[in-house]
């Protein structure tokens, strides 16, 4: 029987890690992808997650072609609007204050790869936040728990008060949709049962 391939994760992001864990996958290496993440002229939001989820696989496995790579990638939006990662305070304020009291989708991408083959699936998630007020959105951005995300907001932190509902993935809102990154491994024979074989 031949030795399973290693798994790799293309993030450093907690948040993944501790996703794949609830379903029993701890991945060997832990290998964030550097990749260019800025949109392309007209590029739609569901597009964009796909393209650097398939992006940041490709680019690990290109190292480590005998490995099973898996990547992720979030995005917000408002419409047509992107809502990347808020440089500062300033525009974490401006996300919050436009997400006040109306529905956004976030879109999340993954991809695996593995022996020169790669394939994605991206989920759609509708938030609904609640109105916010100016003290809830200053006392939100100075806890800093805006940094590096999506929408300039992490569900699974205080900003999960602000949620009213949500329909679709929750973990996918968090970063990594769990069904369909548990099938993408089992398509290319992955199994977080077999892990210790």
């Amino acid at each position: 029987m031949s030795p399973r391939p290693p798994l790799v994760l293309a993030s450093a992001s907690p948040r993944r890690i501790e996703l794949l864990a609830q379903i029993g996958i701890v991945p060997d290496r832990i290998e964030p992808a550097d990749i260019d993440e800025t949109p392309r002229r007209d590029e739609t939001p569901p597009r964009l997650a796909a393209r650097l989820a398939v992006s940041k696989a490709q680019a690990i496995a290109e190292r480590d072609p005998h490995a099973v790579v898996v990547a992720a990638d979030t995005v917000v939006a408002v419409g047509r609007r992107l809502l990347e990662k808020a440089a500062d305070e300033a525009e974490a304020t401006r996300f919050l204050k436009l997400l006040s009291g109306r529905n956004h989708r976030v879109f999340t991408g993954v991809a695996v790869a593995h022996a020169g083959r790669t394939s994605h699936r991206v989920v759609e998630t509708r938030v609904t936040f609640k109105p916010l007020s100016d003290a809830e959105i200053a006392a939100y951005v100075a806890g800093g728990d805006w940094r590096g995300k999506a929408g300039g907001y992490g569900i699974q932190g205080p900003a999960g008060a602000f949620v009213v509902r949500i329909v679709g993935s929750h973990p996918a809102v968090m970063g990594l949709p769990l069904h369909e990154t548990a099938n993408l491994l089992g398509g290319v024979g992955w199994r977080a049962d077999a892990a210790a074989s």
